[in-house]
């Protein structure tokens, strides 16, 4: 069986933090992993939030490697309007999303939006959908 997006492959687990040095440390203390490096996405005006253009949606980004095609997301969003924001401010830090590497991103948003998921926010190479309902989850997917 294929399922929705045509992989079951979890590439990413992502949390959101507050502060993306204090985080990013514990976890490589804790997987006695060397410490990341961060860095900032770009602001965009291909970023959309609800539909809406959001260009100056941005985050501090941490990828900690846990296995092969696995990682560890650390995301610190900037305070915009963004799945990120929002989910740290009715949440707090913690689980945020897991992700998978797809091929033909429309096609697969339009097909998880049929078994009705929200797509909550989408930029270059990236779309989140809101999944809570069903998996208790949001889903990332990578790809173009």
């Amino acid at each position: 069986m294929a399922g929705i997006i045509d992989t079951n492959i979890i590439t990413q687990v992502a949390f959101v933090v507050r502060d993306i040095e204090a985080a990013k440390k514990k976890f490589a203390e804790f997987l006695g992993l060397e410490v990341p490096n961060h860095f900032a996405t770009n602001k965009s005006t291909d970023n959309i939030v609800d539909g809406k253009p959001a260009p100056d949606v941005s985050a501090l980004l941490a990828f900690l490697d846990v296995g092969p095609n696995m990682a560890i997301e650390l995301i610190q969003p900037n305070g915009v309007k963004s799945v990120w924001q929002d989910v740290l401010d009715q949440k707090g830090e913690g689980f945020h999303h897991i992700a998978f590497n797809i091929k033909g991103m429309d096609e697969k948003v339009r097909m998880c939006e049929d078994a009705g998921m929200k797509c909550v926010q989408r930029g270059k190479g990236y779309a989140y959908l809101d999944a809570t309902s069903d998996l208790k989850c949001i889903i990332e997917l990578l790809g173009e």
